[in-house]
């Protein structure tokens, strides 16, 4: 990922929250002749591996979980908040506009979960995950039938990471112009842009 030293984050345990918080990827395998991407929730488990694991799972009808056996790496997409920005905020003039983004690529060789024991403490830990603190919540309990059949669709994986590259471009290199923008995209009615301004305060420390 193109990545201007500004705008680089390097501290793991940033960037593991920050794939914590925004956890539905995309991971993306190349079968040597199309490249094919899946949008899944996936988990990190941060204290299996040097930089940790993730874990997912991908319905067998995809035909992408086939290339995790290839011993190929594969890369793991992680986004968060992310605007447009326009000129009309900034003090410094000319000025065009730009965008300000977050997002972490994560590296790794997939695994296949083969043993059935860990793969359903996986499916757990999903629910867990999700469920967790909702009112109301579901427990997961189903017949075991029913689990079984559900399972036999799906397949898990792990990917332990090899590498990791954070962007979080929050006009570090604008610090005369931050505060503008900070302000305006604090009182926008767009969420993601209030999320963002919010992002710029605690990352960028522009003010």
């Amino acid at each position: 990922m193109y990545s201007p030293e500004s705008f680089q984050v390097e501290d793991l345990a940033t960037l593991a929250e920050f794939i914590r918080q925004h956890s539905f990827a995309t991971i993306v395998t190349h079968d040597g002749t199309t490249p094919h991407a899946t949008h899944m929730p996936v988990l990190l488990e941060a204290a299996r591996g040097a930089q940790g694991t993730l874990v997912s799972h991908m319905a067998r009808a995809n035909p992408q979980w086939r290339h995790f056996a290839n011993g190929q790496e594969v890369l793991v997409i992680f986004t968060g908040p992310h605007a447009y920005v326009s000129p009309a905020w900034y003090v410094t003039q000319p000025a065009v506009p730009t965008w300000n983004y977050t997002a972490v690529h994560v590296y790794g060789i997939p695994r296949l979960i083969t043993d059935q024991d860990r793969f359903a403490q996986l499916l757990q830990d999903l629910v867990e995950n999700y469920e967790t603190g909702r009112e109301g919540r579901w427990q997961g309990d189903m017949p075991t039938p029913f689990r079984e059949r559900l399972m036999q669709g799906i397949v898990g994986m792990e990917i332990e990471i090899t590498r990791i590259e954070g962007k979080f471009k929050l006009s570090q290199n604008r610090p005369t112009d931050a505060p503008g923008i900070i302000s305006a995209l604090a009182a926008s009615s767009h969420p993601m842009d209030r999320d963002l301004a919010e992002m710029m305060v605690r990352h960028a420390n522009p003010l």
